[in-house]
């Protein structure tokens, strides 16, 4: 299972535990980092990395004496030095955000918004508003740009997103906003604790020529209940009549779990769909077909970007790999590597690269070096445009309205 960080995030800083490690405890958690990492990294090149050299380094640090943070960060940056932007290491608070996450069990005080960073813009993207929320209360949408809160950027120096949304229950903020296509506006929001699951946005888009295109947009596989939401909206969209086509807006999915990734792709086609390779072993991707009011014969586009991630963008890939779906977009930036998880005794977490994939019908294609390439090249940012006026939509609805 795969479970790395999402690109969207409901901002958030991790507190490293409180109570002291004991220099024992911090030896005996890095040596089992260090070995998990020497016998089972799917590159025993370790990047060009000399992992033996990295292990005295650290195993000096350690001993020259390090507080819970320095200890973390350090750890933290020690599976940062493998250079595959994918394997990572969560300190204790940050696993149980992220099992909150999965389970889709959000709790915690702001205003309801799952946002993703936009480095090149200064600005962070609304992905999903949580329902009967203060965002919703606002009129906030899919889309909107956070800009500002309370006169602090929303980014960082470095395009990180700050924590500066949430806080203390009944609080307000000011929010500079802007929608695709609008003036940027302020508006006050007060914080309210958040519970339960992001919503899925979808709908249904009719063409001039009165064609049905369901549009459903895919932001993270990290919420278990993401492919129950997709389900329950393709029934709702095909109740008043069958679709005549559908896109899939994975643009802006950075991967999540294998749990969400089969049973999604098992909507649209089932079989063996390709390997999963380490170093020792190959295992088949074998995906039950699971058909849902049609949904495996439905003519497909699946919308792909530079964000799409991880097991997104295996789902795009396998998709068109096997002829079930057209893509369009960009190409993605190659990050294919499957993450095993391991649990060490304080309770943190190691992701580790432990597997990568090779499609079906072209396991000659290596898709962490090239990415996935879309059939149509379509440039367009998300949050540069409306969901009516946007290019790769519109380039999608073009394609399905002809088949």
């Amino acid at each position: 299972m795969s479970l790395p960080s999402p690109t969207p995030s409901p901002a958030s800083t991790s507190t490293p535990t409180p109570t002291l490690i004991p220099l024992e405890t911090q030896l005996s958690i890095f040596e089992n980092l260090w070995s998990i990492v020497n016998d089972t990294y799917v590159y025993p090149d370790f990047n060009g990395v000399d992992w033996n050299a990295i292990h005295e380094e650290y195993r000096q640090l350690i001993f020259a004496g390090a507080t819970n943070a320095q200890f973390y960060l350090a750890m933290n940056e020690l599976i940062t030095r493998l250079g595959d932007d994918h394997s990572q290491f969560l300190n204790p608070q940050e696993v149980a955000e992220q099992d909150a996450e999965y389970q889709g069990t959000y709790d915690y005080v702001g205003i309801g918004i799952l946002v993703s960073a936009v480095p090149d813009r200064q600005r962070a993207v609304i992905l999903s508003v949580f329902s009967g929320s203060p965002a919703e209360g606002a009129g906030l949408q899919p889309r909107d740009s956070i800009i500002s809160v309370n006169g602090n950027t929303i980014l960082d120096e470095n395009g990180y997103l700050r924590d500066i949304v949430r806080g203390p229950e009944g609080t307000g903020i000011d929010v500079i906003v802007q929608t695709p296509g609008k003036e940027p506006r302020e508006i006050y929001v007060t914080r309210h604790r958040i519970t339960g699951e992001v919503p899925l946005f979808y709908k249904v888009i009719t063409t001039p020529d009165d064609k049905r295109i369901g549009y459903i947009l895919l932001v993270t596989f990290d919420d278990r209940t993401v492919d129950e939401q997709v389900a329950s909206a393709l029934r709702l969209m095909s109740g008043e009549a069958p679709l005549d086509g559908l896109i899939l807006d994975n643009r802006m999915n950075g991967g999540g779990s294998s749990t969400v990734l089969e049973p999604m792709l098992g909507y649209f086609v089932g079989g063996n769909l390709g390997n999963f390779i380490n170093r020792d072993e190959v295992r088949p991707l074998q995906i039950t077909l699971n058909d849902i009011v049609g949904s495996s014969q439905v003519p497909l586009v699946v919308l792909v970007g530079p964000e799409t991630a991880s097991f997104g963008e295996i789902f795009a890939g396998v998709l068109q790999d096997v002829g079930r779906a057209y893509l369009i977009g960009q190409t993605t930036d190659g990050n294919v590597e499957i993450l095993w998880g391991y649990d060490l005794e304080d309770g943190s977490k190691l992701w580790l690269a432990n597997e990568t994939f090779r499609p079906l019908n072209h396991p000659d294609q290596n898709w962490e070096q090239a990415g996935i390439i879309p059939d149509s090249f379509q440039p367009g940012e998300f949050d540069e445009f409306s969901l009516e006026n946007d290019p790769v939509i519109l380039a999608a609805i073009r394609y399905l309205s002809i088949q």
